[in-house]
């Protein structure tokens, strides 16, 4: 399980960072069949296939801050068997899914409060905390117009647009990336996600840059939501995803080079508001 939650990170097969760190960490249950002799040994086989999680995508930050947790949890667990050291791995395990979850539900809540009744919402790529604010937003029977930029080169806004219609009281309408700009007169606030915050700097999906910036330039209010484990201290170093040129163009590239970046780099003063688990905070 952990070689093939490895694969699927390196790509990209899971979108969500959140639902990435979760799926690392239940991978690793799979430690808990291994044989090994001390608790060292078992400490390395935890330190060993953590790393190679991590190494799978090093742009994701909640990856990279859950397993550090649970690697920490680990490590430091003064135990006497590799059976209690199994343990210690389990309930370090449930404790990161447990927070990673619950934090996003309770971002999602304090974001909901941000949007009135009838509210135009414009959205860009899947992010899996956007969507729990859509339903808190519908849980207060609140309705809402919906513009979802359709992310290319990947399309991931065409799921985003999917989930929506499946949702009563959200009117969605799929644009391309370029139309943004031309909808945003009417939209009243722009709902981001974020893959992660470090300084001032917002890290998401490619052409939140733009969304982003173009919002700015019109007036518009953008919230990225996100729980606090996207906010990095030190020990992580942000590192772009550069994805397939296919996803680009299918056709030979004669004479010109393709490049396909997986994210861009959000300055935080074009952000009206990021909103986490514990707080709303203003720009």
């Amino acid at each position: 399980m952990i070689d093939e939650t490895v694969r699927e990170i390196e790509e990209m097969q899971t979108q969500s960072s959140s639902i990435v760190a979760v799926k690392a960490a239940k991978a690793l249950r799979e430690l808990t069949e291994r044989e090994c002799h001390t608790v060292e040994d078992f400490t390395r086989v935890v330190e060993r296939n953590s790393s190679a999680l991590q190494r799978a995508n090093r742009s994701h930050a909640p990856l990279y801050t859950t397993q550090q947790r649970i690697v920490e949890a680990v490590t430091q667990a003064d135990v006497d068997s590799v059976e209690a050291g199994k343990a210690a791995l389990v309930d370090a395990i449930e404790d990161v899914v447990e927070e990673v979850e619950s934090s996003k539900q309770r971002a999602a809540e304090r974001a909901a409060r941000l949007f009135d009744d009838g509210d135009v919402v414009l959205t860009h790529e899947n992010s899996s905390t956007v969507m729990a604010t859509f339903d808190e937003i519908r849980g207060d029977d609140k309705e809402l117009e919906a513009y979802v930029t359709e992310s290319r080169p990947r399309f991931l806004g065409r799921k985003t647009a999917r989930q929506l219609a499946e949702r009563d009281g959200v009117a969605a309408t799929l644009i391309t990336d370029g139309a943004a700009g031309h909808y945003l007169g009417e939209v009243d606030r722009v709902l981001i996600g974020m893959n992660c915050l470090i300084d001032d700097v917002l890290y998401n999906r490619i052409g939140t840059h733009s969304v982003v910036a173009s919002a700015a330039s019109h007036g518009v209010p953008v919230t990225a939501v996100g729980s606090s484990s996207k906010f990095i201290g030190s020990g992580f170093t942000f590192e772009n995803t550069f994805r397939p040129t296919s996803e680009v163009m299918l056709e030979p590239a004669e004479g010109f080079d393709v490049a396909n970046p997986g994210y861009d780099a959000t300055p935080t003063r074009l952000l009206d508001s990021v909103v986490t688990e514990n707080a709303v905070m203003e720009f």
